[in-house]
């Protein structure tokens, strides 16, 4: 599989900050820049991955599908990620994720025809103190409100 120089050197460096018999550690960090460069995790990746860190593919997959952040489908240009979790969902992060498809015309996981926006609802981002909490690609959005949202899919669509 071939990368860009930049990612080249990206796992170069990772895999050479653990110590021998450790690379594995490099894993979830290569999966996720290989992502986002490529757009998803291929099964090609997953080979490619699992070769540079010493693992089966086997080993590689089972660590995809613990981690929600690693996708096998493309995902929108704007990963809209909406918590659910208990905080969240105490301040109405389930009704936010309702509303946040129906203004889309989405399912769970599923992109818009143009490929601009997907969907994903998720257990927990780390934001308890700040929910509901609303992630798009790498950005936080907390205190969201279905106003606040609504601003927030307008601006992606005009992006």
């Amino acid at each position: 599989m071939t990368f860009s120089p930049q990612l080249e050197e990206r796992f170069d460096k990772l895999l050479k900050s653990y110590p021998p018999g450790r690379q594995r550690s490099a894993m979830i960090p290569m999966l996720l820049y290989a992502q986002d460069e490529v757009g998803s995790v291929s099964d090609e990746l997953v080979e490619e991955v699992a070769r540079r860190v010493g693992v089966t593919p086997l080993q590689v997959n089972e660590v995809i599908s613990y981690y929600s952040m690693l996708h096998r489908k493309p995902l929108g240009k704007y990963h809209v990620q909406v918590c659910t979790n208990v905080s969240c969902m105490l301040r109405d992060g389930d009704k936010l994720f309702e509303h946040a498809c129906e203004k889309l015309g989405l399912h769970n996981k599923e992109v818009t025809e143009d490929g601009r926006i997907s969907i994903e609802e998720v257990e927990c981002m780390g934001a308890c103190s700040w929910a509901p909490a609303v992630q798009v690609n790498y950005d936080f959005h907390h205190f969201v409100t279905p106003e606040k949202l609504d601003q927030l899919l307008d601006s992606l669509r005009k992006k």
